[in-house]
């Protein structure tokens, strides 16, 4: 089971590195547009000859002048449609950079709608330059030859591809929504969490004594982690009998040469060996780094985004408390899932039973922190806001498992009832806002004799 789930998250984040790329499809798409224009036109010089009256009713029958006419101007047309979808697509990138949050920008070159109808344009151009190269005028030594099924697709290819901008314009309206985005961050989000609760990596076991003397295995390069294979870790660790701790959680920014990660013999500590630096390096590439944060396994990228939105929108330049209420409410069902999972274990043990991996990683507190926190901060002065932070705390209070939980969830009120005081509101919005936070204390000493 753990090894499946594993494997899961390793396809994960093999998947997203992919999907966040905008020239991957469109490539296939020209590729198999290529082939499929060469090979078209060695069918029709064997069949054409042999097609029935009802077939041939329904294909090309132009000259050799009308089939390049044909295909050049679907080619033509197809190379300005793609200059259009390509224009839009930066268009709504700098909306979504300016009025959301710049991290939402990889959302939009993995949207399969992008690639799909740029693969369309691409594909059914490559397709249309592919055939016309085959389209012969009669000479002494051969007749003329056009590819008519072949310049029949590329008519059909065309029709689609009006339909498919006609869909993208659609989608593309919505897609600048904020609202859109919002769910679409929630929904990555909520997929992250399920995904690395699917399955853990090992057995959950105490944490191991960790001697003075260990060894530290230092990033080989910079910028975020990105990943944690903890399953090839803890099969390390069993290989070479020692004991991996994590330095550094998923979404940390990391600096070539600083510390990544600790191991140790479980039983006793050896001085430098000559395995020693091709174990840093296992350890080391267990540990996958990008440019940037990526949702793959970073739960934290989720709120991160969430927050940014609702941040963004509390600005002066903007202000707009009715989006950062929105995100809250986001905001308020991903902390509710991770409330709802069992706290992270200290240690995990292969199957003999000897605790291999001390994890890292954010716990709850961090987490509601990070959401919590900026919010606050800056809609001090939006009544609609704080009551909507406040009935976050009372949502995610209905989840808890755990007295850690609740305590970081009691300290976060205990600062939003401080804002509250410090505050410039009048006697109504405080007489609503102290009923809201009065309901939310309720709710979290119900959970606590629960």
């Amino acid at each position: 089971m753990a090894r499946r789930g594993a494997v899961r998250r390793r396809i994960a984040v093999i998947s997203d590195a992919v999907a966040s790329r905008l020239w991957p499809v469109p490539l296939i798409a020209v590729i198999g547009a290529v082939l499929i224009g060469l090979a078209l036109p060695e069918l029709d010089r064997s069949v054409d000859a042999s097609l029935a009256d009802t077939v041939t009713a329904f294909i090309f029958s132009g000259g050799t002048d009308a089939a390049r006419a044909v295909l050049s101007a679907i080619a033509g047309s197809l190379i300005t449609a793609t200059s259009l979808t390509f224009s839009l697509t930066v268009v709504a990138l700098q909306l979504a950079s300016s009025q959301a949050s710049p991290r939402l920008l990889r959302m939009f070159a993995s949207d399969p709608m992008v690639q799909g109808t740029l693969a369309v344009f691409l594909g059914t151009f490559a397709y249309a330059l592919t055939v016309l190269r085959t389209v012969e005028n009669a000479t002494d030594e051969a007749d003329a030859f056009v590819p008519r099924i072949a310049v029949t697709v590329a008519s059909v290819l065309t029709l689609v591809s009006v339909v498919v901008l006609t869909f993208f314009l659609a989608h593309l309206a919505r897609q600048l929504r904020v609202e859109t985005m919002m769910r679409d961050v929630h929904r990555e989000a909520a997929h992250t969490i399920a995904l690395l609760a699917d399955a853990p990596p090992g057995t959950p076991a105490p944490a191991p004594i960790e001697p003075d003397r260990g060894h530290t295995v230092f990033a080989r390069t910079s910028g975020f982690v990105s990943g944690v294979d903890r399953g090839e870790l803890i099969d390390l660790a069993v290989a070479h009998d020692i004991v991996v701790r994590e330095l550094r959680p998923v979404g940390c920014s990391i600096i070539a040469g600083t510390p990544l990660a600790r191991w140790w013999h479980p039983a006793q500590i050896d001085g430098p060996g000559r395995t020693d630096e091709r174990i840093a390096d296992e350890i080391a590439a267990c540990f996958s780094a990008d440019y940037e944060r990526t949702p793959a396994q970073d739960v934290g990228f989720g709120l991160r985004q969430l927050v940014d939105v609702a941040s963004r929108a509390l600005s002066p330049g903007v202000n707009d408390p009715t989006t950062a209420v929105h995100a809250l409410s986001h905001i308020s069902a991903l902390l509710c899932d991770l409330a709802a999972q069992p706290p992270r274990p200290e240690a995990y043990a292969s199957r003999d039973g000897v605790a291999r991996l001390v994890p890292c990683g954010d716990d709850f507190a961090e987490l509601l922190d990070v959401a919590i926190s900026p919010i606050r901060r800056y809609g001090a002065g939006a009544p609609d806001v704080l009551e909507r932070l406040l009935w976050t705390i009372d949502d995610v209070a209905w989840h808890v498992q755990h007295a850690a939980q609740r305590d970081a969830l009691s300290q976060q009120l205990g600062r939003i009832e401080a804002s509250l005081e410090a505050s410039d509101l009048d006697a109504v919005e405080r007489d609503r806002l102290a009923a809201a936070a009065q309901q939310a204390r309720a709710t979290l000493e119900r959970a606590s004799s629960a």
